[in-house]
């Protein structure tokens, strides 16, 4: 009798244990946040890497502006000097010169004294290998008879019309330099902006420090010359 009561006991835990698992196993079970959106942290790590490559090129292009900024500068520089020099080398030579026969020899020294001269600007790179042509080739106004301190004017003048077409160059530059930061700046933030909705949907929060921001060209210092 007592081994009878026994084994019903036993039945009676079994079934016990199997009724309690199969109602364990029939609960539905809430899916995990990431098997619900198994591809979102895929994208967002692209998108993420996307905006960090875009950061890199915007930080080279920032550092493009910076470099045109400053070569803006020194062109600027560089053409006030020349503007200044021209302008007192004007005033010397706007004192009359007497009249007087010269000699062959002496026309020839001043010829070879322009040439040198223009030369030697060119080689400082104070003049254009076309405006050096033109000297030599004895064009738009250059004639090797006048006066040295008329040619060293005239010299003076093409040395500031250089520096200021240097100086508008410089500008230019700058001014694509600008545009191309901001293309990539624009590109940064919609890259990060985009990482940070896929990852907000995802349920992870990402926060960037370094921010971008719109800048400005420097303003040309003179328009017209």
């Amino acid at each position: 009798m007592f081994i009878v009561e026994t084994a019903a006991t036993v039945w009676m835990i079994v079934l016990l244990a199997v009724a309690a698992a199969t109602a364990i196993l029939a609960v539905p079970r809430r899916p995990s946040r990431a098997a619900a959106l198994p591809a979102a942290d895929p994208y967002a790590e692209q998108v993420a890497l996307a905006a960090e490559q875009a950061a890199a090129i915007a930080r080279r292009r920032r550092a493009d502006w910076t470099r045109a900024q400053e070569e803006v500068d020194a062109a600027w520089a560089a053409f006030d000097v020349a503007d200044r020099d021209a302008r007192r080398y004007a005033a010397a030579a706007a004192f009359p010169v007497f009249k007087q026969r010269r000699t062959r020899a002496e026309l020839a020294d001043r010829e070879r004294h322009l040439h040198r001269s223009a030369t030697a600007y060119c080689r400082r790179r104070e003049l254009s290998i076309a405006q050096l042509n033109e000297v030599l080739a004895h064009r738009g106004g250059w004639n090797p008879r006048r006066h040295p301190v008329a040619q060293e004017a005239a010299l003076r003048a093409a040395v500031r019309e250089h520096r200021f077409a240097d100086y508008q160059a410089a500008t230019g530059r700058e001014r694509q330099a600008w545009q191309d930061a901001e293309r990539a700046a624009a590109t940064v933030r919609s890259l990060r902006a985009e990482a940070l909705q896929v990852r907000a949907r995802a349920g992870r929060d990402v926060h960037y420090e370094e921010q971008w921001t719109s800048v400005r060209p420097a303003k040309a210092r003179l328009a017209v010359h």
